[in-house]
């Protein structure tokens, strides 16, 4: 760059045909000077760890007990269903307590089996209003930018094919059955839980726990960056 600036300093004494010959150098240098320094797409290397993390990570949850037998992310009945968890075993109906917990959970993987596509295209379209400071914050900032900034469009998205998985694995089935005998036992408070929004809540959680497990590990395992363009933007991180 300092070569170009000297070669300005003398353009205004300069015929037409030089000054041809000067622009030509200076295209020539800042040619050179980008193909060394690397033009880094910080924006682009962020969406690609988002989308291994989709890939590598949140495809795990769709296996069967990927989110049951994962307690990282596994869904726990929420304080309104614990006392009728709680009434029920103590009643000897320990089995369909423990089959209702699982349904959620089923419900959950097979909901994020048909909309792992739905997260993808969040982050593809996804514009990022300060990605070298998302780059240089903490180890899930971007995941944590992805979550503030597409949570309730995603949720939209993902309720219907939570609620459709329910009915799909037997879920609804299973909660018809343990509050109808919950709620017939005498003296005590009737619920009726909105199951949807709850399964649906948690699923998303977990998807962004298990984005944020991959984000975490291409930021501190340079054997996870496996893409040029992952190497030269976390490089920039490894330098702060």
């Amino acid at each position: 760059m300092k070569k170009v600036l000297f070669i300005l300093m003398f353009v205004p004494s300069m015929s037409f045909a030089q000054w041809q010959d000067v622009l030509n150098k200076v295209k020539d240098e800042i040619t050179k000077a980008t193909s060394t320094t690397g033009t880094v797409d910080i924006a682009g290397g962020l969406k690609e760890a988002l989308q291994n993390g989709v890939s590598k990570q949140v495809t795990k949850l769709t296996a069967t007990d990927g989110f049951y037998k994962n307690e990282l992310v596994k869904i726990v009945l929420p304080e309104e269903l614990q006392k009728v968890d709680k009434t029920l075993r103590k009643m000897g109906m320990s089995k369909l307590a423990n089959d209702g917990i699982k349904s959620l959970n089923r419900a959950a993987e097979d909901a994020v089996k048909e909309s792992t596509p739905i997260f993808v295209n969040a982050i593809t379209s996804m514009s990022f209003s300060d990605a070298k400071s998302i780059l240089m914050g903490n180890e899930v900032s971007a995941t944590d930018y992805l979550k503030g900034s597409t949570s309730s469009a995603l949720y939209v998205k993902f309720s219907p094919v939570i609620q459709k998985s329910i009915g799909k694995v037997g879920a609804d089935k299973i909660w018809a059955t343990i509050i109808k005998k919950y709620n017939a036992i005498p003296l005590v408070s009737k619920v009726n839980p909105d199951l949807t929004d709850y399964v649906t809540n948690k699923s998303m959680d977990g998807v962004f726990k298990m984005i944020a497990v991959e984000e975490k590990n291409i930021r501190t395992n340079f054997n996870s960056r496996t893409s040029e363009t992952l190497k030269k933007v976390f490089a920039l991180q490894d330098k702060k």
